[in-house]
């Protein structure tokens, strides 16, 4: 074995070993194969993995527009080269109706959110300037950030640092915790801190978009902060089923942040959009998104606008009330000790402050041995361990969809107590052991989690 090999070799094992090796998921785990609903005849578990938070990517109404709409197109296959090179309709016209209906003044497109991110922190931002990130913010943002010379990390939303501009990088709604950021209140400290209007916040509505909002348009609209927020992303990855998504800005300088998802749309002032095209290098030196991505993004805007959208996400709303509320009841009438299984400290109780999401984190030491365990009950709802979040918060990640029933819902929260249950069992048992001075091994977590319990918090 050469050396890289054994260096990759030990790496990739050593993950083995803490239980945070990242695979690709199984086949059986698709969710462009199953039905709207999961049904108990049904080989395909139950979706509380995916973003797919309307459950559009199953619907036959926007199956059926993106078809309709492929068939008329003059041109669906590839876009002929990089932006700069070829001039293509299809992405022009897109361009031109985000701008006009989010009320901005230009619009750009890149391959991905990824790249929009990482080529825009790389190169905006200029010497002399601070970016102000939410640690939690993705790691699309991160990356580029790392490229910036003047940039760091706020742990409690304070802005202390002056610089000749400042960047404050926030999500709406935050991907791995469900939380809602305070932005009138941050807007207020900024506006404050920042008198001369230096201060930039541009918020990531990945996981808002279609679902909070007039017309879906995120939590920005829903607070009438559109004039006070310099850059809004919105993806239509998540909530509305295509590769896609466009980020709405105001007047002043300003970027957006987009997530995972494919097909980013930057809307932004003129000056910024000239400065992309001039230095963000992972918009230049690509070949553009093809013009089937492109209709696709299309028609998935309108259904956010045409008023489908608001239906499914008012079903959305309602499943999050009722599961919070179950498991609040489940685990106050249980003995299960919280590093088995709680809910997050903005959960623990009903909120007037945050408004319910498609988000619902299960914190938990044995998150790969709790999804298993669902899995097995038919109910797919994906661990997420160190590093995507920090050490000792592992949790099975509940995402909640227009398309889930009442049945799948109440499956999921008593699957989890049981599983939690079991393990606390054990624990207890094993506990007993120790202090007998007993060599007693413990089985598994659960019934097909296959691990040992092992408290990480």
């Amino acid at each position: 074995m050469s050396a890289l090999n054994q260096k990759l070799f030990a790496a990739l094992a050593s993950r083995q070993d803490r239980e945070i090796r990242r695979r690709l998921p199984s086949p059986s785990l698709s969710i462009s194969s199953s039905s709207t609903h999961h049904n108990a005849a049904s080989t395909v578990p139950a979706d509380f993995s995916s973003n797919d938070y309307l459950s559009l990517a199953t619907s036959r109404l926007l199956r059926e527009r993106v078809l309709a709409a492929l068939h008329a197109a003059p041109s669906i296959l590839g876009s002929g080269g990089s932006r700069l090179l070829v001039y293509n309709h299809a992405h022009a016209t897109l361009e031109t109706r985000l701008a006009q209906t989010f009320n901005t003044p230009a619009a750009l497109l890149f391959n991905s959110g990824f790249d929009a991110n990482a080529g825009f922190f790389a190169c905006v931002p200029q010497l002399g300037d601070a970016v102000l990130y939410d640690a939690a913010i993705h790691a699309s943002v991160h990356d580029g950030i790392r490229a910036h010379v003047s940039s760091r990390p706020y742990a409690d939303h304070s802005l202390t640092m002056i610089h000749s501009s400042v960047f404050v990088a926030v999500e709406s709604v935050y991907s791995m915790d469900g939380t809602v950021s305070p932005l009138r209140e941050m807007l207020d400290i900024m506006d404050e801190v920042f008198p001369a209007g230096n201060a930039h916040m541009f918020v990531d509505e990945a996981h808002a978009t279609g679902i909070y909002g007039p017309g879906g348009r995120g939590i920005v609209a829903l607070l009438g902060l559109e004039d006070r927020v310099t850059a809004r992303l919105h993806t239509f990855g998540k909530a509305l089923a295509a590769s896609g998504g466009a980020c709405a800005l105001g007047m002043r300088l300003g970027l957006c942040f987009i997530d995972e998802g494919g097909t980013a749309v930057l809307l932004t002032s003129t000056l910024i959009r000239d400065y992309l095209l001039n230095y963000a290098r992972p918009l230049i030196y690509t070949t553009s998104l093809s013009n089937t991505a492109i209709i696709a993004a299309s028609c998935s805007f309108d259904i956010l606008e045409d008023g489908t959208a608001k239906k499914l996400a008012a079903r959305v709303l309602e499943h999050s009330t009722y599961l919070q509320e179950r498991l609040r009841t489940s685990l106050a009438a249980s003995s299960i000790p919280p590093h088995i299984l709680s809910l997050p400290g903005h959960l623990r109780q009903p909120s007037m402050i945050q408004p319910p999401t498609p988000i619902i984190p299960l914190l938990t030491c044995g998150a790969h041995a709790l999804s298993a365990y669902l899995l097995a009950q038919g109910l797919n709802a994906r661990p997420i361990t160190w590093p995507t979040v920090p050490k000792g918060t592992d949790r099975v990640r509940v995402c909640l969809h227009a398309g889930n029933t009442r049945a799948e819902l109440d499956a999921l929260v008593d699957s989890a107590i049981s599983w939690a249950a079991e393990a606390a069992q054990e624990e207890r048992a094993s506990q007993k052991g120790e202090r007998l001075g007993v060599a007693e091994g413990t089985r598994g977590l659960g019934r097909n989690g296959g691990e040992r319990l092992q408290s990480k918090l």
